[in-house]
């Protein structure tokens, strides 16, 4: 049975064309078309050329949004020892050892980000099972296993988000909040492009880039024009 499209979302989706839009026409319409009750997201789903069943075509990665993300950010660390309180005082939503990382087995996911330190890595690999297909699993490469905690946490905080490619080579981002200025949104996608580009994975052939839609979070899908994006200076957008 075909899903029934609701009144308002078909009235959105007269208003986007199909065509690949400048990249600040389209940030202008996404705004125009967040009129959730809400107040909504900003996504990007980009279609790259890789196929990451192949650990040379895999993509995981952290970008920093200047603009920020608009949203709060819990983080929470496990350590031990001193470690645990300087997360604490360093703004740590939650810090603990082995008794943490046992509520979290219980089920306990009130945070957005964990950072571990690399020796704790061995207990929190037990957790595995629970945080990777939420995405929370502490890895190296998304900056959440360091010893440097003060800096993990202040920089997620501020708009550090990790982010990977799906099973079928799609990135899904939030990168900010329709509330935002056009502009404002703008930069962080530059920012967020020039991320994928500069981490590309050494397996990826052919066209990296195969499309790049951005939308609000009940707002309909709108196709960017990637190399309009690419060719902008990041002075241009900010």
């Amino acid at each position: 049975m075909a899903k029934k499209v609701s009144r308002r979302l078909q009235a959105l989706l007269s208003k986007v064309e199909e065509r690949a839009y400048e990249p600040i026409e389209a940030l202008q319409l996404l705004k125009d078309t967040a009129t959730a009750k809400f107040s909504e997201s900003a996504e990007a789903h980009i279609r790259l050329g890789i196929d990451p069943k192949y650990t040379d075509q895999q993509l995981r990665t952290t970008v920093a949004l200047p603009k920020g993300t608009g949203q709060t950010v819990r983080v929470a660390v496990i350590a031990r020892g001193e470690k645990v309180t300087e997360a604490s005082n360093a703004g740590a939503d939650l810090s603990g050892s082995e008794e943490l990382i046992d509520e979290i087995q219980k089920g306990m996911l009130d945070f957005d980000v964990l950072v571990a330190t690399p020796d704790m890595m061995p207990q929190v690999a037990k957790l595995g099972r629970l945080l990777g297909p939420r995405g929370l699993m502490p890895s190296p490469k998304g900056g959440t296993v360091t010893f440097d905690l003060g800096r993990a946490i202040e920089e997620f905080k501020a708009g550090k988000l990790e982010f990977r490619a799906d099973r079928t080579g799609i990135v899904h981002v939030m990168f900010g909040k329709a509330s935002f200025s056009a502009e404002d949104l703008l930069v962080n996608l530059k920012a967020l492009q020039e991320t994928i580009d500069r981490n590309r994975p050494s397996g990826a052939k052919g066209r990296y880039w195969r499309s790049l839609y951005v939308a609000a979070t009940m707002g309909p899908a709108i196709e960017v024009d990637i190399s309009v994006l690419r060719d902008l200076k990041t002075s241009d957008a900010a």
